[in-house]
């Protein structure tokens, strides 16, 4: 009896977008067992999009899928890059090489024969250059390892292509930052509804941006302080104090969620009102809360109007609300918010 040959396996890292869903499309073509490896962050921008598309994508091309969460061990990688940032707080290389290595350990813990990636030569300023690109498969352990289908003409044979695990003939040469030739390869492959086409990131948002170097600069440097920094406008209170209030009812909702010992709530009573999260709830600093929380209220051409004060105890009390006390809010404000409100 003939033993069949034992199948091709591969990890390819997964996002949802376009680019990585084509690449795992071509080496499933191939026969290539491929284990999709998808990482999330605290920073990824999907959820705001309706969801991450890297389980839906794998369910649709039919590969498994290992999804892995990165809380504070990528919070610290944030804070002190090795390879410097972007624009804004992006850290690309290091958090490519970051995810490369996690998804080594996947490759040797499943007997994968290599690893490979949606990504396309000069696609990304940072990260998608030559150099850099050499620089994050050394630091991440994976030289010649590491196989790009979409690119991988203008590339050296990586070991997977000079072992003839994969045909190199049937991977592409596309170059640069238009999808135009990803999106007519999309088409004749059959893949349709991939929800992110370039992928997100709030680290390349200078308005989020901004609100994290804040944070960070005062010492907010847990997993619930970097959540809050995507809700509300957001505030540093002349104290060192924050205040971030809600924009919509959802928002509200949430902001109540962080009020723990450390924090109240402030509501204008009788109107329309935002919530306004306190931390730390000091009270020499409601007098400015309130005040910000009458700003964005329906009360907001009042002088003054009574504002409920909540804490996480369950106690409450009434104060009244001045503008006057929120006279300077624009020079407290931190950016803008993630979509610059």
């Amino acid at each position: 009896m003939t033993t069949p040959p034992k199948k091709i396996k591969a990890v390819g890292l997964l996002s949802g977008g376009l680019d990585s869903t084509l690449a795992v499309k071509l080496l499933v073509d191939q026969g290539i067992e491929v284990i999709a490896y998808n990482l999330r962050t605290p920073f990824c921008t999907c959820e705001s999009k309706g969801g991450c598309g890297a389980p839906a994508a794998a369910a649709r091309i039919g590969v498994e899928i290992v999804t892995e969460f990165a809380g504070d061990e990528y919070i610290e990688l944030v804070k002190n890059p090795r390879h410097g940032r972007g624009s804004a707080m992006n850290p690309c290389k290091d958090c490519r090489i970051f995810i490369l290595r996690r998804a080594k350990e996947l490759m040797q813990n499943r007997g994968a024969a290599f690893c490979f990636t949606g990504e396309v030569l000069g696609q990304r300023p940072m990260s998608q250059h030559r150099r850099s690109l050499a620089l994050i498969e050394r630091e991440a352990g994976l030289e010649g390892k590491i196989l790009r289908p979409l690119s991988a003409h203008l590339f050296k044979p990586t070991e997977a292509e000079n072992e003839n695990l994969v045909d190199r003939s049937r991977l592409l040469g596309i170059r640069g930052r238009s999808r135009k030739k990803q999106i007519a390869l999309a088409a004749a492959l059959g893949v349709t509804d991939y929800p992110c086409p370039a992928g997100g990131c709030l680290l390349t948002d200078k308005n989020f941006a901004a609100r994290l170097a804040d944070a960070f600069a005062h010492g907010e440097d847990r997993l619930a302080d970097i959540n809050l920094l995507k809700l509300g406008r957001q505030f540093r209170l002349p104290s060192g104090a924050k205040a971030v209030v809600g924009r919509d009812e959802g928002e509200n909702e949430r902001l109540l969620g962080y009020l723990d010992e450390d924090a109240a709530a402030f509501e204008v009573e009788g109107v329309g009102s935002p919530v306004t999260l306190l931390r730390p709830a000091r009270r020499e600093d409601w007098p400015r809360a309130a005040a910000l929380t009458l700003r964005y209220s329906d009360a907001r051409d009042r002088a003054e109007a009574p504002t409920r004060v909540r804490t996480a105890r369950g106690e409450a009390e009434t104060i009244t609300a001045r503008a006057g006390d929120a006279a300077d809010a624009e020079s407290w404000r931190v950016g803008g918010g993630p979509e610059g409100k």
